[in-house]
Parts: C-alpha cells; structure tokens; sequence
C-alpha cells in the first residue's frame, strides 16, 4: 500500500495486487485518512469485477456521509454496472478533478 498526501487529498494506492487485503488495510487505518478526500487506486487490477469494486461501498458511504470525497481509480471496468453510489474514474486525474468539482459544490452549498 503506497499512501500520498497532495493538499487535502490522500491517494492510496494497491502495490501488492490482493484487493482483499487491501480493502481491509484500508479499512483498518481509516481513522488516519478520516478528514482528508479519498483516492483508492486499484488500476494495478486487471481482472476487477462489479462485485469487487462494490465491496468498498460501505466505506464510501461513511466517507461521503462526512462530506468528504471517495474515489475509485479502476482499469477495464463497465462503470454503468456499478452503484452509482460509488464514485468510479478510469485515470488519476480524472479523480483529482472530480474531487475539485465537488470541493467546489460543497463550498456552494449543493
């Protein structure tokens, strides 16, 4: 697990390829990424499925419940197939960008 902070982002990325045991790392240090916006990186994945990816709703559930955002950077993935309760890119930037976009709706109110 590779962890970077950029401003009030973390990135947290999968470097040993066994989603499962990411998932609960992740989820067992959760407190320490709690106040900041969130990137789960598992583009190392190649064979992600639907049911894989949905396994991180619970934690995006809390996460956006705070007011914070929680993104999925997923490789070869039908993004139509999964919740629209999770948040899903295919790139890192395109999740920095959406974090701008709903930092900037937040501040507005929405």
């Amino acid at each position: 697990m590779k962890v970077e902070q950029k401003g009030h982002t973390v990135s947290i990325k999968d470097t040993q390829g066994d989603l499962f045991s990411f998932l609960m790392k992740v989820t067992h240090e959760y407190k320490t990424f709690e106040k900041s916006n969130i990137i789960i990186d598992i583009s190392l994945h190649k064979d992600l499925t639907v049911k894989a990816i949905t396994n991180f709703l619970p934690l995006s559930k809390i996460h956006k419940k705070a007011r914070k955002s929680f993104i999925i950077v997923a490789k070869g993935i039908d993004f139509n197939a999964v919740s629209q309760q999770l948040t899903i890119v295919p790139s890192l930037l395109e999740a920095y960008d959406i974090i701008d976009m709903e930092d900037i709706e937040r501040d507005l109110g929405f």
